[in-house]
């Protein structure tokens, strides 16, 4: 069921939003050749003990870091670690969730790591590129699969593909709520997009083929051919002209 929230609630995820967007700008920043992923997500924990927040991730169905850190064929829910060495030409993408006094905000974005190849430069201009479309279609009247088929045409028309087994969802009281978001499908389908949802559109794009799998550690999720994977999200409310993005990391 789609709950709607209020201007005020709007307002809080809002302000979780703002938090998130400053953790998530400073991770970015200190991405670099020779730093291990577990010293993002210490800056993280950092970070959000100094704002008072919490990290919406850290111990989520068990999940035991605070912000997701995927390499290269990774496409989501990567766990941070001392062993993981980011080295030039890598591309790394960090999914990052702040909870304030019970409201939830949620983004992700994809970083290089030094120079990279032109290849992975075009996959993380599409993806971001094809989030911005998504969000262009969420607005009142719209349907849901409106995003999706926005985001799914974008990437394929680019020479990419869209991942099919993960989703974006609504946000705010919880930190997945309904609706659902695919992104591929036909548009003119699924939820009516009314004012006062708040949802995370999340494109997860690949260099090669759709198909993924998950890892032993029951969390990381890879591509099935080893091809790259871009990842952006943000957490978007629909007014009663169009929307307001409520996480603003780029």
């Amino acid at each position: 069921m789609v709950e709607l929230k209020s201007k005020k609630e709007i307002e809080l995820i809002a302000q979780s939003g703002e938090i998130l967007s400053e953790v998530l700008i400073k991770m970015k920043e200190m991405i670099k050749p020779g730093i291990s992923t577990a010293e993002i997500n210490r800056l993280a924990i950092k970070m959000v003990k100094a704002h008072g927040v919490k990290a919406a991730f850290l111990g989520y169905r068990g999940y035991p870091a605070a912000v997701c850190v995927s390499v290269n064929k990774e496409v989501v829910h990567g766990i941070p670690s001392d062993k993981v060495i980011l080295k030039e030409g890598d591309i790394v993408s960090l999914d990052f969730g702040v909870e304030r006094e019970g409201y939830f905000s949620d983004a992700a974005l994809t970083v290089p790591v030094g120079k990279i190849s032109g290849r992975a430069q075009k996959l993380i201009k599409v993806t971001q590129e094809a989030l911005a479309k998504g969000i262009d279609m969420a607005k009142p009247g719209n349907r849901i699969s409106d995003i999706s088929a926005a985001v799914q045409n974008y990437a394929e028309a680019n020479g990419f593909s869209v991942v099919r087994d993960l989703c974006g969802h609504g946000v705010g009281r919880k930190l997945h709520e309904d609706p659902m978001i695919p992104n591929f499908g036909k548009p003119g389908q699924g939820p009516l997009i009314q004012p006062g949802m708040v949802l995370a559109i999340e494109p997860m794009v690949n260099a090669g083929g759709f198909e993924v799998a998950t890892l032993d550690d029951e969390w990381t999720v890879v591509t099935m051919d080893g091809s790259i994977s871009a990842h952006f999200e943000h957490t978007v409310a629909i007014t009663e002209t169009g929307n307001l993005v409520l996480t603003r990391h780029s």
